[in-house]
């Protein structure tokens, strides 16, 4: 093994070590400022810490259309846009059912799960209509019309983050007792002021950026001395990178017991990424999906619609349900390598 890949390697846990301090951080402030703003779990996991924790997987696709361009900015770009909610709704899912096994005998309900199923039946639903949308307009030959898809998506995800900060929380805000804020000086007494809280999830966001892009750069080095494709780091590799805040956040919650905000975090995210990031991605790229693409989505979907219909029929979520995202990625990545 080269001194380079070696230091590779070292680089991307180090990074690692980062974002799983500042998802720490970020966790903490985020909850504050939402008990501050009397706002529902729902709206925090779903809206706050999603769109937050969402940051770096939507940057990399960005300056990879934007700024890099050309044939290999614009497939990172893709890639990363469609493994975005390809991770979340797969392996994101499986890691917080794993974490409800693991936790059981810390939680205080133990291996059931307490959810506000009206709003993650909202977070699924909009999530399958969305990506199905947006990978829909890969077969729409019209500019214009695949522009007006892009605007919808857009207007869509306003909408739902209306109807989410408008939503009154089911669950009382004095259910669960939060530790003191990070940024506050030592041995003051009260509620910490909003605005430390601001500060500590900018900082704690800057650091989860730093981290993600460090992982991601690395990590791409790491390809490079092993000899993948392009492609496979786009579609698979550069998200479970930049996905790792939402996957930390909801573990670190789930051990916590606050099942709402763990799933929220995880379904508003696969909301945004389906929404802002895809219509940027119509806007700015041609837009044309080949067959992982579209295998990726399909399996997005599938795992999404399984949740949807467990949660529908029963009113509640089963973390075996969760686990079962673990087969679809293992099903897309023997695609992908073959």
């Amino acid at each position: 093994m080269s001194q380079s890949l070696v230091a590779s390697v070292a680089w991307a846990l180090l990074a690692l070590l980062l974002i799983l301090g500042a998802c720490e951080v970020f966790t903490n402030g985020i909850e504050w400022f939402g008990r501050k703003q009397n706002l529902s779990e729902g709206a925090v996991g779903s809206i706050l810490a999603a769109v937050g924790t969402a940051m770096p997987e939507t940057i990399v696709p960005v300056v990879a259309i934007l700024l890099v361009g050309g044939e290999g900015g614009r497939d990172v770009g893709i890639g990363g846009i469609l493994g975005a909610p390809f991770m979340l709704s797969t392996l994101a899912f499986f890691v917080t059912g794993l974490s409800v096994l693991l936790f059981a005998r810390r939680r205080p309900s133990g291996l059931a799960m307490s959810v506000n199923a009206r709003a993650m039946r909202r977070d699924i639903g909009v999530f399958v209509v969305a990506f199905a949308t947006a990978a829909g307009a890969s077969f729409v030959p019209l500019r214009w019309a695949r522009i007006s898809i892009a605007i919808l998506l857009v207007l869509g995800y306003a909408l739902y983050a209306r109807l989410h900060l408008k939503d009154e929380d089911e669950e009382s805000a004095e259910a669960h007792e939060l530790r003191a804020l990070y940024f506050t000086s030592p041995g003051t007494n009260g509620p910490p002021r909003t605005r430390y809280a601001i500060v500590q999830i900018l900082t704690a966001l800057a650091a989860i950026f730093l981290g993600a892009h460090l992982f991601v750069a690395k990590l791409t080095a790491i390809c490079t001395h092993l000899g993948a494709s392009a492609r496979l780091l786009a579609l698979i590799i550069v998200p479970i990178a930049t996905e790792l805040p939402e996957k930390f956040n909801s573990v670190l919650w789930i051990r916590q017991g606050k099942d709402t905000l763990a799933l929220g975090n995880i379904t508003g995210a696969m909301v945004f990424q389906s929404c802002i990031p895809a219509a940027i991605g119509i806007l700015f790229t041609k837009w044309q999906l080949n067959a992982h693409d579209l295998t990726s989505v399909a399996i997005a979907l599938l795992s999404g619609a399984v949740l949807y219909v467990s949660l529908l029929r029963t009113g509640r979520l089963s973390p075996f349900v969760l686990l079962a995202g673990a087969l679809g990625y293992v099903v897309f990545l023997a695609l992908a390598l073959s």
